[in-house]
């Protein structure tokens, strides 16, 4: 699996490590673990890491692009976290996909990204 996740703040925040190239499996992992969160505590935070990410699957991308309308206004916060400039405007692309405040961070960073996501 390309996804590894972790629960922070009771579940309010979730960290997502991404690496390689993501697929369908790797969304039908996910996802359910989201939506839980989301049904759980409303709006969540999210900080999505990449770590030797190359991007998505076709399906996967398809995934994504669903994910985000079916949530554009359940998450809160976004920190993104990488390591190329691709990733940095990702982080530009995905603004009109959520309601969600989105940072970009170098991985250098990560820590103020957490910080950030923390914040009231």
């Amino acid at each position: 699996m390309s996804v590894q996740l972790s629960e922070t703040r009771d579940g309010r925040m979730l960290e997502v490590r991404a690496s390689h190239t993501l697929t369908h499996s790797d969304y039908k992992n996910f996802i359910p673990i989201v939506e839980k969160l989301i049904k759980k505590h409303g709006k969540i935070r999210l900080l999505f890491e990449m770590a030797d990410f190359h991007g998505w699957s076709g399906t996967a991308l398809w995934d994504d692009i669903k994910f985000d309308f079916k949530h554009f206004g359940d998450i809160d916060r976004l920190a993104m976290v990488g390591e190329n400039t691709w990733e940095k405007g990702m982080s530009m692309f995905c603004k009109p996909f959520t309601s969600a405040e989105i940072r970009y961070f170098e991985k250098s960073r990560i820590e103020e990204a957490r910080s950030w996501l923390q914040r009231d």
